[in-house]
């Protein structure tokens, strides 16, 4: 007989598989897929953060956050936030993220790190990079990397200030701290920045602690002193623009450009086009060549490298700085270009070789209208002047006028031959006259067709003259008093001076003329015909030479030289990139013709 208990175990033995099957633990139920934290909330509210997916969650009764592991997904409007595990703050939305963090925004922005803090109620994500490694922002073109990123979802601004870097296809910037604006591709650069072009043909480095830039049309702003420096030369400034792919830059606030060979060049603004080599000055514009010993200045200037010209206007002055002493020369306009003259040379039959040409070139520097000048020992005006390089002569056109001391020449046209700005010989080839104040109504003169003279240590030291000479001079006697005035023509002179004293005067092949006591001499033989004495025009200092006179007006007037309206008809450059100043002054260059030979 089976008792009860016999009867239930083989009952128990047939609804075991039942309950085993109650008992045992779903799959499906024990990782359970998470649902969203709201399901019903509108995920497009940009400023909500939904938990989407983990594999685990767990929620203690003391912790005030869910634990999340494996496969964590979160969403922030359309920016995707993934990682391995998380800490996550339902109520306030924030979360500690651990293990490949990844931020994704569309396909064109990701954000990696090793750990992430997002805090909900201000919208601010903090990303580090474990020892070794280095948070990245991906942009399409453009990579961040740095230890610690912050980035502010509520205004897509995200920045770094422990020393980042940012590359893009063109440039590289570093710096200690930054910021960068994804949506608009804007960055700021702040404490050491250093921009390097990407370009391997090219040479760029921009050196500043303030720089703006845009990874979108590589142009930098620099609001700080900086440098900026290429195989060309450096650029010092403390405002300025400089489009990197272009290679052009608007500088501010008296910049100065250094170029390679020695020449500054420093303005209130200034443009510059690298590529085309040809820079504006606006304001104030210094240019000092040290390897001429030459400054030119003025209100607005122009440098053109291919044409290898330059232009100066508004008040412009050129110095020269001699040994003696510093020339200073005012014109309207100062211009310097290249000139290319062909040398021809004729066939040689007994050499044996035959006709050729040689291309010489050379570099001319041309001031016009009412030029004048000062030196302390040489002063002049003319209306026009040109000085060449090759033959290193001056020459003056136009009523020109030359002082020194007590000397005045004057003629048709005056060449100069200078050496290192001190005078060694002038030229008068069509009409000289010269005239040497004595005493009172006492002048020596001198005319004749052509007048040739030559100089020592500034003083004039031997006077030649070819053809129509006339002579009016006041002998000194031994105890230097003046009695007696001569008057003498003749077809030829040669005069040797020392001083003030005239040693000697040889007149050939034939001489007429007259020596008159003065206690009986006329008032009418007193001077040449052509005698004029300008001394009321003559430059007195360096400031003196900004100064035309009534009667230089008047001199170049009856000469055949009004004074040329201003005209100015070429465009700004400023326009070329944006500026940084709201708005920039217009200035136009004028394009007056220069003299000719």
């Amino acid at each position: 007989m089976l008792s009860r208990k016999s009867l239930v175990a083989p009952a128990l033995l047939l609804f075991l598989p039942a309950l085993l099957a109650i008992a045992a633990p779903d799959e499906s139920r024990t990782r359970p897929q998470i649902r969203p934290t709201v399901p019903t909330a509108d995920r497009t509210a940009g400023n909500r953060v939904f938990l989407e997916r983990a594999d685990v969650l767990r929620k203690s009764e003391s912790d005030s956050f869910m634990v999340l592991v494996n496969d964590v997904v979160f969403t922030k409007g359309p920016m995707i936030m993934r990682c391995d595990s998380a800490h996550y703050y339902s109520e306030s939305g924030s979360m500690d993220a651990f293990g490949n963090v990844s931020m994704e925004q569309g396909d064109t922005l990701f954000v990696y790190a090793d750990e992430l803090n997002f805090d909900g109620n201000t919208e601010i994500a903090t990303l580090y990079a474990d020892p070794g490694k280095k948070v990245r922002l991906i942009n399409r073109d453009v990579q961040l990397e740095t230890d610690v990123f912050i980035y502010d979802l509520a205004i897509d601004l995200g920045y770094y200030e422990v020393g980042g870097r940012l590359t893009d296809p063109s440039n590289t910037l570093t710096s200690l701290k930054g910021e960068y604006v994804p949506s608009t591709k804007e960055a700021n650069f702040y404490v050491d920045v250093h921009l390097n072009s990407r370009n391997s043909t090219d040479t760029l480095d921009i050196y500043s602690d303030t720089l703006y830039y845009n990874t979108g049309t590589h142009i930098a702003e620099l609001h700080s002193p900086s440098r900026v420096i290429n195989s060309r030369g450096v650029i010092y400034t403390t405002l300025g623009v400089y489009d990197t792919d272009s290679n052009r830059t608007t500088l501010y606030d008296r910049s100065t450009i250094v170029t390679s060979g020695g020449q500054t060049l420093t303005a209130d603004t200034i443009f510059y086009d690298r590529n085309a080599g040809f820079g504006e000055a606006f304001g104030n514009l210094e240019a000092v060549d040290s390897a001429h010993n030459a400054a030119v200045y003025g209100d607005y200037g122009y440098y053109d490298e291919a044409a290898d010209s330059s232009f100066v206007t508004g008040r412009a002055i050129l110095k020269h700085f001699g040994e003696a002493d510093t020339l200073y020369l005012h014109a309207r306009y100062l211009q310097t270009f290249r000139r290319v003259d062909s040398v021809h040379f004729e066939a040689d039959t007994l050499a044996g070789t035959e006709a050729w040409t040689r291309l010489d070139t050379t570099h001319v520097a041309v001031a016009y209208p009412r030029v004048r000048f000062f030196r302390r020992d040489m002063q002049g005006v003319c209306d026009s002047m040109r000085f060449t390089e090759a033959d290193t002569m001056l020459r003056m056109y136009v009523s020109p006028i030359v002082w020194s001391e007590d000397r005045q020449i004057f003629g048709n046209i005056i060449e100069l031959q200078l050496n290192d700005s001190t005078i060694e010989q002038a030229v008068l080839p069509d009409q000289g006259f010269t005239a040497q104040h004595i005493e009172a109504d006492h002048y020596n003169q001198l005319s004749g067709k052509k007048m040739t003279a030559q100089f020592e240590n500034g003083e004039m030291k031997r006077l030649d003259i070819d053809g129509n000479v006339e002579l009016i001079m006041y002998p000194e006697e031994a105890d230097s008093t003046i009695n007696k005035i001569v008057n003498a023509e003749s077809s030829f002179l040669t005069a040797i001076f020392r001083g003030r004293t005239t040693e000697l005067i040889k007149m050939w092949p034939q001489t007429t003329g007259a020596v008159t006591p003065l206690f009986v001499a006329r008032k009418n033989i007193y001077f040449l015909p052509k005698f004029k004495w300008y001394e009321g025009i003559r430059p007195v200092d360096r400031f003196d030479i900004f100064v035309v006179p009534p009667a230089m007006e008047e001199l170049m007037q009856a000469a055949g030289r009004p004074l040329p309206e201003i005209n100015y008809s070429i465009r700004s450059s400023l326009s070329a990139i944006s500026p940084v100043p709201e708005a920039v002054p217009e200035t136009s260059q004028p394009e007056p013709e220069a003299p000719t030979e």
